[in-house]
């Protein structure tokens, strides 16, 4: 699959692209093999978080917990976590990005890190570049967030890292369904435990 230079792409999960003006569009619908572009499903854009869309992004996050508590996860991104500050930082460094329907809204967003992260350090010994994915969310009514976030930031480095909670089911099937493989027990900054995947084309 072609890796394009530009940082919007339109994602929709499926096997077939067609490139126009240089940003990919996922086609859904497959009929005998041929891709139909009248027939094609909603499609989300990827782009950088813009300083003024702090609020949004903390809107999100609170309906993450929501969908977190309502499946049993009780014990992930409690209290303030992710903090105004942390989010902000993310965005300022480059690394936020959001989802967006074809409307334009924004029904998701994540953290899209290139390069080292200590909290891998114990359980890989990979030389090659890779990203971490981190504070994945969406809206409490939107689909296919996960799905095009985790093909997206492959085509960017197919050597991919994420972590969750042990109690982030949804999480832990999404990454399973993508190809991701268990690693190990990794340790955040502040001691919590997380369980570390890793997705590469080796």
């Amino acid at each position: 699959m072609q890796i394009l230079p530009k940082e919007t792409t339109y994602v929709s999960i499926c096997s077939f692209t067609r490139t126009m003006n240089h940003k990919t569009h996922y086609l859904c619908n497959i009929n005998q093999g041929k891709c139909h572009a009248d027939k094609i499903k909603t499609m989300i854009e990827i782009r950088k978080t813009l300083p003024t869309e702090l609020e949004v992004l903390m809107d999100i996050f609170e309906q993450a917990k929501r969908i977190m508590r309502k499946d049993g996860n009780m014990h992930q991104w409690t209290g303030n976590y992710p903090s105004r500050e942390l989010v902000m930082a993310d965005i300022e460094q480059g690394s936020s990005y959001v989802c967006t329907d074809d409307t334009g809204e924004i029904i998701g967003t994540f953290a899209f890190i290139r390069g080292n992260d200590p909290t891998y350090a114990h359980i890989h010994e990979d030389t090659l570049p890779y990203g971490v994915i981190h504070r994945l969310a969406s809206t409490e009514h939107s689909k296919g967030v996960a799905n095009a976030c985790l093909q997206w930031c492959y085509e960017q480095i197919p050597n991919l890292r994420a972590d969750t909670h042990r109690d982030n089911r949804i999480l832990q099937y999404i990454l399973k369904k993508h190809g991701f493989q268990y690693c190990g027990i990794i340790f955040l900054a502040n001691g919590d435990e997380r369980l570390a995947f890793q997705k590469t084309e080796r």
